[in-house]
């Protein structure tokens, strides 16, 4: 799949939920829509749509009262992080519709902000390429690490967070 099918997959908010929740354990659209609060069909729509994407793929196949409940799983932290690996500009139609997705779940996720350690930053700067390839990586392996650390929700002894950071160079100005 190419970053623009990413980008098509992940521009709702829902499917952004869907991908942080299947991170930690796999799920069915049923489970996955009581722990969202949407229906079971809203959830498996969403889910087919990254699974086509090849952002989630079934892990299990479970019988239930005469049917198959497919049980999805986003397995981002097996696939290496390469702080190294350029990625070219998506379509300004399909990156905008992204950014408004982050934006509405970042929003919400806000207002479930609680006490405890945090880092709030905002940047643009004229940094030279060594650094900005530190920080990049940085942020890659902070990012891999909190996705192989993920639980199923609720899991005794854990606590939810939020990590949301969009790194990329700029052009620039004339």
């Amino acid at each position: 799949m190419s970053r623009l099918d990413d980008l098509r997959a992940t521009a709702h908010p829902l499917r952004l939920r869907l991908l942080s929740l299947l991170t930690g354990a796999a799920l069915s659209a049923a489970e996955a829509g009581r722990e969202l609060g949407v229906s079971q069909a809203a959830a498996s729509y969403h889910l087919r749509v990254l699974e086509r994407a090849g952002l989630i793929r079934v892990v299990e196949v479970v019988r239930l009262r005469g049917g198959d409940a497919k049980r999805y799983r986003h397995e981002s932290s097996a696939r290496p992080f390469d702080a190294t690996a350029p990625v070219p500009p998506a379509a300004p139609a399909e990156e905008e519709a992204y950014v408004a997705a982050l934006v509405e779940e970042l929003r919400r996720r806000a207002l479930e902000r609680t006490e405890g350690p945090a880092v709030t930053t905002d940047a643009e700067l004229w940094v030279d390429p060594e650094v900005w390839r530190r920080v990049v990586r940085h942020v890659g392996e902070a990012s891999a690490l909190l996705h192989a650390a993920a639980r199923p929700p609720r899991t005794p002894g854990t606590r939810p967070v939020s990590m949301t950071a969009a790194l990329f160079p700029l052009r620039r100005n004339r």
